[in-house]
């Protein structure tokens, strides 16, 4: 019914195929992820029937949100821009094309937070007690390699690994296991009497003489594991492996220690017991336990107790709430070890407390509470 006088040089004419679908699925990638499949590498989609799916590349962890169009997208195949018509003169007038599909809408990615809390929450199941634990040869819980931890955690393979190393988990026969708490001090404990024993200085604690003097009481692989987790890994001119211990992580382990067991701890006490329970040499301090515990200073007197930050909810407005229905006002230092994990890329703290709390001035000190009734 068009008189071909009237239109461009080259038209397509469009018509549904036989076997036209709506059935196709797009999916908008910025420059990046094109380059990881361009490169032969995979991208992917994680997430059980309960969870939102997300999209995983080897380093990185996106959101998946489906955006609908008001415009039909149409696949074509061998379709030519205008571009690509104008540029081939021999192109003929009219050029009929079939659609092999069609969609309305399409996924698209931002990138999130890996959501790693199932993490820790699926190795402490069933945590390690020490080879002679009748418990472990009895579970029933399930262990874990890492392909089970891919096929149930929504991170990229990167940052499940990366989170291993920060929760110490280690592997034991095949499978990541965390040591059990009382384990892990017993362990720390070994270690930190036979330096005071040696008098060796915190910063060169020899790897060989510490696998001889403790082989006898614990496997060795757990000696040298609990030197991975509180010290620093170091090679000496000789070639002699040497650990140098991280203080500030010890005395947190052991500030834990004291108070896991006390609902409120009177602070200076505490304090008190807490350096007197270090090794020699090592200076407690309480900026050691950020996002472990906090100081309840409207209290007379003023006491400490366990708030660990990875018993707190994932979600960003769960989180709130948790914190506001422990306290109703925060100052923004205490509060801050609570929240720095949500930030997402290029976010502040401070962002997220304009977001998700409502600033006042008490006593000439800025404190945040809720934006919502907290029941």
């Amino acid at each position: 019914k068009l008189n071909p006088a009237e239109l461009l040089p080259a038209a397509q004419c469009l018509s549904f195929g036989p076997r036209a679908r709506g059935e196709c699925c797009l999916l908008q990638l910025e420059p990046g992820l094109c380059a990881e499949l361009e490169a032969g590498r995979s991208l992917v989609i994680r997430g059980e029937k309960d969870e939102h799916a997300v999209l995983c590349s080897k380093d990185k962890t996106y959101d998946m949100k489906i955006a609908d169009t008001s415009n039909m997208l149409l696949f074509v195949p061998g379709c030519r821009t205008p571009e690509e018509l104008n540029a081939d003169p021999g192109s003929c007038d009219i050029i009929h094309s079939q659609i092999a599909g069609f969609s309305k809408n399409y996924w698209e990615l931002r990138r999130c937070r890996p959501k790693l809390k199932k993490l820790r929450k699926l190795l402490m199941e069933d945590p390690y007690e020490g080879p002679d634990s009748q418990k472990d040869q009895t579970s029933t819980f399930s262990k874990y390699t890492t392909e089970d931890l891919l096929s149930l955690i929504q991170a990229s393979e990167e940052e499940i690994l990366h989170q291993l190393q920060v929760i110490d988990a280690c592997k034991i026969e095949g499978y990541w296991r965390i040591l059990d708490f009382d384990y892990e001090m017993k362990l720390l404990n070994h270690v930190t009497q036979l330096i005071d024993s040696e008098s060796w200085p915190l910063s060169k604690v020899p790897l060989c003489a510490c696998l001889e003097e403790l082989g006898s009481l614990e496997p060795r692989e757990m000696i040298e594991h609990i030197l991975l987790s509180y010290g620093r890994k170091y090679v000496d001119d000789a070639g002699e492996v040497f650990f140098e211990m991280r203080e500030d992580k010890i005395c947190r382990a052991i500030a834990q220690m004291l108070l896991q067991n006390a609902v409120k701890f009177n602070l200076s006490e505490f304090e008190e017991v807490w350096q007197q329970s270090v090794p020699e040499g090592m200076t407690t301090r309480l900026d050691q336990l950020q996002g472990l515990a906090l100081v309840d200073k409207s209290s007379r007197p003023e006491t400490i107790f366990l708030l660990k930050v990875e018993d707190l909810p994932e979600d960003n407005q769960e989180r709130f709430n948790s914190l506001f229905g422990i306290r109703q006002k925060w100052t923004e230092v205490d509060i801050t070890p609570y929240i720095q994990d949500l930030c997402a890329e290029k976010q502040t703290v401070g962002a997220l407390l304009t977001k998700y709390a409502r600033s006042s001035m008490l006593n000439g000190v800025k404190v945040y509470n809720s934006r919502r009734p907290i029941s």
